[in-house]
């Protein structure tokens, strides 16, 4: 069985998430076991954390800066927004914004009511700015992971193919930082306002030029032009809870099976010891019953005789 090679994106997004990772692990740790910090607000906790800070801002403002220009090391889902990756079909099919939104609203309202409740949460003074940076970190493994193994927008509300046919891609870091938004501090509202320029790029784009996002007008966007690879680590997840799947029903119709004829065989147990216990009870019944006969037979020459 040939075994296919990572691509560079695809390599890159699996660093990403691994980095991604250990920075949400330092940030956790640094804020769970440092007591004093549970009760700072974002300002007050910003000279302590300050090589954490650095590394988080530059960080993501590095990546975000990079999204602005095409580049051979950023997936198609948010490259196909760029005129030079835009390779027209022969069909020529002309789209409306409204033709490229396929479960956009419900996207929005998920991730409103998801945030709002942590906004609620945060006005109740049970969630800290720290918690909010935390929710912000967790959100960016969680972009990894939605693009390399399991999206949930993908499969319960858009039904796009794969990630180059993303609508909401560049939705990301916007959707990353939604938390920071309440926090009032010059560096979190940095990062809010450059992923919310990257998020007013990308949606002028897709109402300006919509054939650029949709697959039957994008010839860069078919699985015969994709050098990433991003989805082969969804097929293959899919394909092993398949197996797996279909290793439980096959044990499951072999327990059922051998259930069945251990029912079968209990049964024709219980038949067998009813037969024979019928048959003991026959023999009994004979057995008396010839009893009584010698007995009256008995009584009637007695009978006879006085």
């Amino acid at each position: 069985m040939k075994t296919k090679r990572i691509s560079k994106i695809s390599g890159l997004h699996l660093f990403k998430l691994v980095f991604r990772s250990l920075l949400l692990i330092w940030a956790a740790l640094t804020y769970f076991f440092t007591e004093p910090y549970h009760h700072m607000t974002f300002l007050e906790m910003a000279p302590e954390f300050r090589m954490l800070l650095v590394v988080i801002w530059l960080v993501f403002a590095v990546e975000m800066a990079l999204r602005f220009f095409p580049s051979k090391l950023e997936s198609m889902g948010c490259q196909k927004q760029f005129e030079c990756n835009y390779i027209p079909k022969a069909s020529g099919e002309r789209l409306s914004p409204g033709d490229i939104s396929h479960g956009l609203p419900m996207v929005l309202l998920s991730w409103i009511l998801l945030n709002g409740a942590f906004a609620v949460l945060y006005f109740m003074h049970i969630l800290t700015d720290g918690w909010l940076m935390l929710i912000s970190l967790f959100y960016s493994v969680s972009d990894m992971i939605c693009i390399l193994f399991f999206c949930p927008f993908q499969t319960l509300m858009m039904h796009n193919r794969c990630c180059a046919s993303c609508r909401i891609y560049n939705w990301d870091y916007l959707m990353m930082f939604t938390p920071l938004l309440i926090v009032r501090s010059l560096y979190t509202w940095s990062l809010v306002g450059m992923a919310l320029l990257l998020f007013i790029r990308w949606e002028v784009t897709a109402h300006r030029r919509p054939e650029r996002f949709s697959v039957a007008c994008n010839g860069a966007l078919d699985c015969a032009n994709c050098e990433e690879r991003l989805c082969h680590h969804k097929k293959q997840l899919h394909s092993f809870w398949k197996a797996q799947r279909q290793q439980l029903e096959k044990l499951t119709v072999q327990q059922r099976d051998r259930l069945e004829q251990g029912a079968d065989v209990q049964r024709i147990k219980l038949e067998k010891m009813a037969a024979a216990q019928k048959q003991k009870l026959e023999r009994m019944a004979e057995k008396q019953k010839a009893r009584l006969e010698k007995q009256k037979k008995r009584l009637e020459e007695l009978t006879r005789r006085k």
